[in-house]
């Protein structure tokens, strides 16, 4: 049998009213003072009053820093780290989608280190702990409450820049589906076919292992019953419930084989354009799932059956188009704006799709997609997602 290392937070805890958690695990992780990290929207529709009762009832009197917007960028960080010294914070959490979760692990691994998050940009760059880091998910797609990674955008280069480490693991992950439930239907779309992609990537990824393809297959089946539930009829707490489970299996097991193609190319879009990583992340998924069929025909077809699609248990070029072509339908019934909808032209695409293909070979996620694609054929599907 394969050997492998699997890494997912110390606790998860799951379910309905699964926030009033919060405060009890920030103590056990030794915290006094919490800094909690979110954005303005959450904070002013009472999204995150759950957590604050919680940390306020364990005693760590929670400073809110509600200064990030929909994509994580260096500023944010900067501006939330200054508060958490300012007010001798001990331990982060964080309450929102990918970005305040991701801006919360870049905070808590500054206060720990004096290297520049530049410097600690690629693989296991990092060199010590941080504080330690709760993440409470409102959204059920980036699994980055499960993942060792954060994504933050330097807004001077335009570079999305991607860090990977144990380090940034959060110790505890809450996963409370009540949270959900507010969250809007474009944004329910764009992030839970993000957790999609995490799911069909992990699977297919040529560092898959046993325990992550459990954790993938669980997640693509789940997520592919449930979201269109959940975007349909957004106060389903079972769809949101399944969905949101969808997300945090996608989570631990992207985080323990890999992404692949999509996300490579992703990252360019959205530093360069300004697009949501769960909207660029669709406007690939189906022409890259169906590039990729070549290199893991077997791999997409036990998706497809995971996922119960017609046709999935016919033969594996069969089962594995079905997979594609479902990723493609998903889009569509979403209501997933295209690239050009969100106003990026061919022109503007030209000028930078170079680039772009350079700094999605250096991601390294391309190197771990089961057909291997060369810079000019990474070129070629980024004009094809027009």
């Amino acid at each position: 049998m394969q050997s492998c290392s699997f890494r997912s937070p110390a606790t998860v805890h799951f379910g309905q009213g699964a926030a009033a958690q919060a405060g009890r695990e920030a103590s056990r992780c030794g915290g006094h003072k919490a800094l909690l990290v979110t954005d303005p929207q959450l904070k002013q529709a009472g999204v995150i009053e759950p957590v604050v009762h919680s940390l306020e009832q364990e005693g760590l009197a929670p400073v809110v820093f509600d200064g990030v917007d929909a994509e994580p960028s260096l500023p944010h960080v900067q501006a939330g780290l200054e508060l958490l010294r300012q007010e001798a914070c001990d331990v982060v959490v964080a309450c929102g989608g990918g970005s305040p979760i991701d801006t919360a692990k870049a905070i808590a691994i500054q206060a720990g280190n004096t290297a520049s998050l530049a410097e600690c940009m690629g693989v296991d760059k990092i060199p010590a702990p941080g504080l330690p880091v709760l993440a409470v998910p409102t959204t059920a797609g980036t699994g980055s409450e499960a993942t060792m990674v954060t994504i933050i955008t330097e807004p001077q280069q335009q570079v999305k820049m991607m860090i990977m480490s144990p380090y940034l693991l959060p110790c505890v992950a809450i996963v409370d589906p009540l949270l959900t439930l507010d969250c809007p239907r474009q944004i329910t779309a764009s992030t839970g076919l993000d957790a999609l992609t995490h799911a069909i990537e992990a699977f297919v990824s040529v560092k898959a292992n046993p325990m992550s393809d459990v954790l993938a297959l669980s997640a693509a089946g789940l997520l592919n019953r449930f979201l269109p539930r959940a975007w349909a009829n957004p106060g389903d707490l079972e769809a949101r419930s399944q969905t949101h489970l969808g997300a945090l299996q996608a989570g631990m097991a992207f985080t323990n084989s890999s992404v692949a193609l999509v996300h490579g190319m992703s990252r360019p879009i959205g530093a360069k354009f300004h697009v949501a990583h769960g909207v660029s992340n669709a406007a690939l998924l189906g022409i890259v799932t169906d590039f990729s069929l070549l290199g893991a025909p077997h791999r997409y077809a036990r998706l497809a059956r995971a996922m119960e699609l017609p046709g999935a248990w016919g033969g594996e070029a069969q089962a594995g188009q079905a997979c594609a072509d479902r990723a493609k339908q998903l889009i569509e019934q979403l209501k997933i704006p295209s690239l050009a909808d969100l106003g990026v032209t061919r022109e503007k695409l030209q000028t930078h799709v170079q680039s772009m293909a350079d700094e999605a070979i250096a991601s390294g996620s391309p190197g771990n997609n089961p057909r291997k694609a060369t810079r000019d054929e990474i070129v070629d599907l980024y004009f094809q997602a027009l």
